[in-house]
């Protein structure tokens, strides 16, 4: 994917935002609140191997949260964290999936790690956004993240407009955290990644409702959610074995069309797509172990071939299982 600088930039910088959040920080942090000094260790530039960006977290730790006023544009790259786009004044510019999106002020914007993105500010007025960015390797390991994994696998934006049942908690959550970041209070870390796993929960239910169907009777719909969400969760713990659409339509106790139908209003993927995803998500922790070779690799999380393994992996992280080897070997480098 090459990126060109869309025509339409100047024309759509210039209109007016008429869904714009008007955001008075000095109300939220306090007048004379410090951006910067929280930031201080970092070296000032940023590593990008063939468009992977090498994530500069904060003093080791596994969070960097940015007060960005740079004229910088930021080209084609992906990362392992979820980053997080909140423009404060003016717009902000993301291009994902080869289509580009004018972030508004106020409006909140996600990008899952993995995905391969290029952000910008307007070239009239340069503005203000706060840039979170996460590693979510954390909480993957938590039972209930299973049930948000589907959520996180493509970007998606958050308004008031789009979302009005969660914005305002969205918004307020993310707000907090920035204040516990850039005060560097004490368990600062910790009050984020709690902050953060309320923000999910929130996301979570709200995706899980928004993706129920239609013909479901309402009484049936919160059964099903807990369900699918069960679902996920086994398919974390089992995902290494040969697991089939009949034996999971099976234990739900549902046909083999209707398991397959619901899965994928539930989940926005089909079975056999959500578990190579899921398969290519174990990888990612796997590929720096220098102990284990790329073939016994695929093999561990539950490919039977080496060679859809390579097709898959280039598919979901856009490079092959080596090449991403090397990109995590000179990271782990780095933070030694």
């Amino acid at each position: 994917m090459s990126y060109e600088e869309p025509k339409e930039k100047q024309h759509r910088n210039q209109a007016p935002s008429v869904h714009a959040e008007s955001i008075d920080l000095e109300q939220i942090n306090g007048s004379g609140f410090d951006f910067y000094s929280a930031n201080s260790d970092y070296v000032g530039s940023t590593m990008i191997n063939k468009n992977h960006e090498i994530v500069n977290y904060r003093n080791s730790s596994t969070v960097r949260i940015w007060y960005n006023e740079q004229p910088d544009n930021y080209p084609l790259h992906w990362h392992n964290s979820l980053e997080i786009i909140l423009p404060v004044s003016d717009c902000y510019y993301a291009v994902t999936n080869e289509t580009t999106h004018c972030i508004r002020e106020g409006e909140i914007y996600f990008i899952p790690s993995g995905e391969l993105h290029v952000v910008y500010p307007p070239s009239v007025s340069n503005g203000v956004r706060f840039i979170y960015l996460f590693d979510l390797s954390v909480m993957t390991h938590l039972k209930d993240f299973a049930g948000i994994q589907p959520m996180l696998s493509a970007p998606f934006l958050v308004t008031r407009k789009n979302s009005p049942e969660i914005y305002s908690d969205v918004f307020d959550l993310l707000m907090q955290m920035q204040i516990e970041y850039f005060r560097q209070n004490l368990y600062s870390e910790l009050t984020v990644y709690s902050l953060l796993m309320t923000m999910f929960v929130k996301l979570g239910t709200n995706y899980s409702n928004m993706l129920a169907t239609a013909d479901i009777q309402a009484g049936k719909q919160r059964e099903y959610i807990k369900q699918f969400n069960d679902l996920l969760a086994y398919i974390d713990e089992h995902y290494m074995d040969a697991l089939t659409l009949e034996d999971m339509a099976s234990l739900m106790g549902f046909s083999k069309f209707h398991f397959s139908r619901l899965f994928k209003d539930y989940t926005g993927y089909t079975f056999c797509d959500y578990l190579n995803y899921r398969r290519i998500k174990a990888t990612e922790e796997l590929l720096p172990r220098a102990n284990l070779s790329i073939t016994e690799i695929a093999m561990q999380v539950g490919f039977s071939s080496i060679s859809t393994f390579n097709r898959l992996f280039r598919l979901y992280k856009k490079c092959s299982p080596s090449e991403y080897r090397s990109k995590m070997s000179i990271h782990t480098l780095r933070k030694r």
